[in-house]
C-alpha cells in the first residue's frame, strides 16, 4: 500500500519594514496552526521563532529601498520549510558573538532549526531553515 506525503505551501511578498516582519510571522504561526501545528506546540514556536529572525534580518540587514522581502513556507508529514529571501547579495547571514542586545538570532535559530543555510539568487539570497515535525526523527 502506498501511502501520500501531504505538502502544504505558503508564500507571500511583505513590505521591507518592522510591520511587514511582524505581519509574516503572525501569518507563519496562523498557518502553522491551520496545518495542525498548535500555537503552544514545539513545531509552531519553533519555525516562527526562525520566521521572526529571518524576516527581521531582512528588513533590518537586508532591505533595498522599494523592494519586498519575500516569504516561503513548506511543510508535509517529515518537515516544515521557511524560506525569506531579500535583495541584498553583499550581506550574508552567519552566526556571531552576540553583544550586547544583538548578536543572538542566529544562534537561537540554530539551535531550533534542524538544518539551515544561506542559498544566492537573482537578486539576493534566500536564507532557510527546516524543522522536523517528529523530535524523534530528527538526526
Amino acid at each position: 500500500m502506498k501511502s501520500e506525503i501531504s505538502t502544504q505551501e505558503f508564500a507571500l511578498r511583505f513590505t521591507s519594514t518592522p510591520r511587514g516582519a511582524r505581519l509574516a510571522r503572525r501569518l507563519v504561526s496562523l498557518r502553522l496552526d491551520e496545518w495542525g501545528h498548535p500555537y503552544d506546540g514545539r513545531v509552531n514556536e519553533a519555525v516562527t521563532l526562525i520566521a521572526a529572525e529571518f524576516a527581521a534580518n531582512a528588513v533590518r540587514h537586508g532591505r533595498v529601498p522599494g523592494r519586498d522581502f519575500h516569504l516561503r513556507l513548506t511543510g508535509d508529514d517529515d518537515v516544515v520549510r521557511v524560506e525569506v529571501s531579500d535583495t541584498l547579495t553583499e550581506r550574508l547571514p552567519e552566526p556571531r558573538v552576540p553583544c550586547g542586545e544583538s548578536g543572538r538570532g542566529l544562534v537561537l535559530v540554530e539551535a531550533l532549526a534542524d538544518k539551515w543555510g544561506v542559498a544566492p539568487r537573482q537578486p539576493g539570497k534566500t536564507v532557510w531553515a527546516e524543522v522536523r515535525v517528529s523530535p524523534a526523527t530528527a538526526g
